[in-house]
């Protein structure tokens, strides 16, 4: 049966209390609490740790044919209760219940292709030119601590177990506290599907109750964040203390670049379908638009439209295309990035303010701005929000420069019609992912990740696995 109230796992045992009071989860659609959290401290994760130290040697020595039969079990309890993980998700982050599945797909992808790369985990041998041979082999890092965002709180988590598990790792997930039910309910697929008891664990509660005590510890070997660039530099000097491995997919504030020579209206189209998408809390959301001087105006009048006929409301209902941010301090941030803007000679073509008739939730209007000079502060900032700034160009060697003028590098984007200009674009912009014509760059087969202030290492693709596992080189020779 599936579960309907947040839990802690460890050790196997779900917990729903803990010394510490409990913590609400907040309803960012009503301003209500939605449900109590059990919050985990120190004592959570220094029994959690023990559970993983006994786990390790075991669950290391499973073959990866084994472990990969059990990742596939986990899809296929995940896509049992898809309905019941949709729903949480809904709930938890405010995002239309008519999308939500899209996640949980996505996640279900990310562990039925790790229990193939768990299957190919493969060594090398070379012939050695003094004798013998050298021997090439793959084995755990060890125990793996993984936080995780509140954005997507499926995917996230997923992109961390998946590849832990398939490389011979227990993980510790400390998920983010508006999101609980969502990863208790990814926990239960893991043990329906006969994960071993202290192979993956949950801590919910506080980051500063948990996390700490996590970076302290000398076993835990490898660390995975999903969060800001200000908590990755923060992790990143924690962890250079017991020199812990790293993956950090941190803040982005994707540029996009839109030439004359593309279909216009369809990029538009494309631009406000995925600007939007999650009201806009998307760490590859296109965030900074540059668009031709000579066509910018039929840019405008579709993007305008698009998020004229968006259907902001409650996200449990059905016909609802765009929810609320999640948090009241997200849509703070994005008033005061709007008013900066309009402060320095931006123009609101849509939106800009609260919906009329709602006075609770964290609900914002879908804006689209236009006439954003570069030093607006949402040029330079990531919003994180239903906000899109429009700014032109006529020469592309400046409007890659202005995309780039930022120190992320999550991802980029660009329309254009012409083979030569895609291929400046994708040398030219500077990103750990690039997408032209298209902004579908997440796929559980392809990295995933940034460079620069966007992070280091890659989730998904057979790049993934390697951050999970040391390299060893046994010299095999013979009297």
């Amino acid at each position: 049966m599936t579960v309907d109230q947040p839990f802690a796992l460890i050790g196997g045992a779900f917990r729903s209390k803990t010394q510490n009071a409990s913590l609400p989860v907040i309803d960012p659609c009503t301003e209500e609490v939605l449900w109590l959290q059990p919050a985990c401290g120190p004592a959570e994760v220094a029994e959690a740790l023990g559970y993983a130290r006994a786990a390790l040697p075991t669950w290391s020595a499973v073959h990866g044919w084994e472990r990969g039969k059990i990742l596939r079990r986990i899809a296929r309890e995940m896509e049992s209760r898809k309905g019941a993980i949709a729903r949480a998700l809904s709930a938890e982050i405010g995002r239309p219940i008519a999308q939500s599945e899209g996640e949980v797909n996505a996640a279900i992808e990310q562990f039925d292709w790790f229990a193939g790369e768990a299957e190919r985990l493969f060594g090398e041998t070379i012939r050695s030119r003094q004798g013998g041979r050298l021997i090439v082999t793959h084995e755990p890092v060890g125990i793996v601590a993984a936080f995780s965002a509140w954005n997507f709180p499926v995917n996230l988590p997923a992109r961390k177990i998946a590849p832990a598990l398939a490389a011979g790792c227990p993980v510790i997930v400390r998920p983010s506290e508006q999101v609980p039910l969502t990863t208790t309910l990814i926990a239960e697929a893991c043990v329906n599907a006969g994960v071993p008891a202290g192979v993956v664990q949950v801590l919910t509660g506080r980051a500063n109750d948990i996390v700490p005590s996590l970076m302290q510890a000398e076993e835990v070997r490898k660390i995975s964040l999903t969060g800001s660039t200000p908590v990755g530099k923060m992790l990143l000097a924690q962890a250079a203390e017991t020199v812990k491995r790293c993956s950090m997919e941190l803040g982005g504030h994707s540029a996009v670049v839109v030439c004359a020579d593309s279909d216009v209206e369809a990029a538009a189209v494309q631009c406000a379908t995925f600007k939007f998408r999650n009201a806009g809390q998307v760490c590859i959301a296109p965030n900074r638009f540059y668009v031709e001087e000579s066509v910018v105006d039929r840019f405008l009048d579709r993007m305008v439209a698009e998020a004229k006929a968006l259907k902001v409301g409650d996200s449990r209902d059905p016909a609802t295309t765009m929810g609320p941010l999640t948090l009241a301090s997200g849509r703070n941030k994005v008033e005061g990035l709007i008013a900066d803007a309009v402060q320095r000679g931006a123009r609101i073509r849509s939106g800009g303010r609260r919906p009329e008739g709602r006075n609770k939730g964290f609900f914002l209007e879908p804006t689209v701005l236009s006439d954003v000079p570069d030093d607006a502060r949402i040029m330079i900032e990531e919003p994180f929000g239903p906000v899109a700034p429009v700014a032109t160009f006529s020469n592309l060697d400046n409007a890659i420069a202005r995309a780039n003028s930022t120190p992320y590098g999550l991802a980029a984007y660009a329309f254009t019609g012409s083979s030569a200009k895609a291929e400046k674009l994708s040398a030219g912009l500077r990103a750990g992912m690039v997408g032209i014509n298209s902004f579908l760059i997440a796929h559980a087969e392809t990295p995933f990740g940034g460079v620069d202030h966007s992070g280091m290492g890659r989730e998904g693709g057979r790049q993934a696995i390697q951050d999970y596992q040391n390299i060893k080189l046994t010299n095999m020779t013979w009297a």
